[in-house]
């Protein structure tokens, strides 16, 4: 099936999300983990298209990081769907505050987070590498940061009603499909009252927006410009976001990554072939620390099939 990622059918919807939370609330992970067990091999068997952008993901990070245990096999591909079922799972405890912050290890080389009470916000840009929910705990680690989270998806308000249902107050998704002249005004509101944002940096938006190629794994791959235009925009500083669920609980990983860009026109397109590309480095070596939990299950490298 090829296609843009975000023009696939959904797997899932706000009202199956509804219903797993209550049966995980209620019944407990144990209880329902047979089922999550026989959901996801049904996907993994029927989801070809997913195998295949997980397979060449694998033989990528294998190749680059000559890392031949890294190769893939169908064990190893079925371990990245049970990832992210895991992932999904851990969310719901996120949200239901059943992740304690015993569990949570925060790595802060550059004092990002003791920023998170200052005036004026900044941006975290994160990836679909580990499990992105868990960063509600940046609020919980002594600061009540108020966390706005950018979205393609057109369920953005759906999802909001269930993490206030769950508790999750100071996380909210805001739905940005393009970067109009409200949107960028209500983010930069967000910014002046203190509000943090945090966007992905992996993922091409829907309406064929704006991207730039870099080498990603040693091969070209199209990374969005949103996160490095906004930054620019907004005259916002950016630094990085990674959570990614280790032996011991979960690793939270923080760094700075570029100043506030103040680009002239004729410097702005190289400028942000420049932060992608770091960016794209940044990740990549962040994927070999956590191989199984890349969670793009599409064609990441093909122009043809996004």
């Amino acid at each position: 099936m090829s296609g843009h990622w975000a023009q696939q059918r959904e797997r899932g919807s706000p009202v199956l999300m509804r219903l797993t939370a209550w049966l995980a609330r209620h019944l407990g992970r144990r209880a329902i983990a047979p089922l999550l067990r026989l959901i996801v091999l049904y996907f993994f068997l029927f989801g070809a298209r997913a195998r295949r952008g997980i397979r060449d993901y694998q033989q990528r990070l294998a190749r680059w990081s000559n890392r031949p245990d890294l190769q893939p096999s169908w064990r190893s591909g079925y371990a990245q769907f049970m990832a992210f079922a895991e992932a999904l799972l851990d969310k719901l405890d996120a949200w239901n505050g059943r992740l304690g912050l015993d569990q949570v290890q925060l790595h802060d080389p550059d004092q990002v987070h003791s920023r998170m009470h200052a005036p004026r916000g900044e941006i975290l840009v994160t990836a679909h590498l580990g499990n992105l929910e868990v960063c509600r705990a940046l609020a919980q680690l002594g600061r009540r940061v108020r966390l706005n989270v950018l979205v393609h998806t057109r369920h953005a308000e759906a999802f909001n009603r269930l993490l206030e249902e769950a508790g999750a107050s100071d996380l909210r998704l805001i739905q940005v499909s393009e970067l109009d002249p409200a949107v960028m005004l209500q983010l930069s509101e967000r910014l002046e009252r203190g509000e943090w944002l945090a966007i992905a940096g992996d993922r091409v938006p829907l309406h064929g927006g704006r991207t730039v190629e870099v080498d990603f794994l040693g091969a070209p791959a199209p990374f969005p410009q949103g996160p490095w235009l906004l930054a620019h925009l907004l005259r916002c500083p950016t630094n990085l976001l990674f959570c990614l669920r280790e032996a011991d609980g979960y690793h939270l990983y923080l760094e700075d990554f570029a100043p506030a860009p103040a680009w002239r026109r004729q410097e702005r397109a190289a400028g942000i072939q420049g932060l992608a590309q770091a960016y794209a480095e940044r990740l990549a070596a962040h994927c070999l620390k956590a191989p199984r939990q890349w969670f793009n299950f599409y064609p990441f490298w093909s122009r043809h099939e996004r």
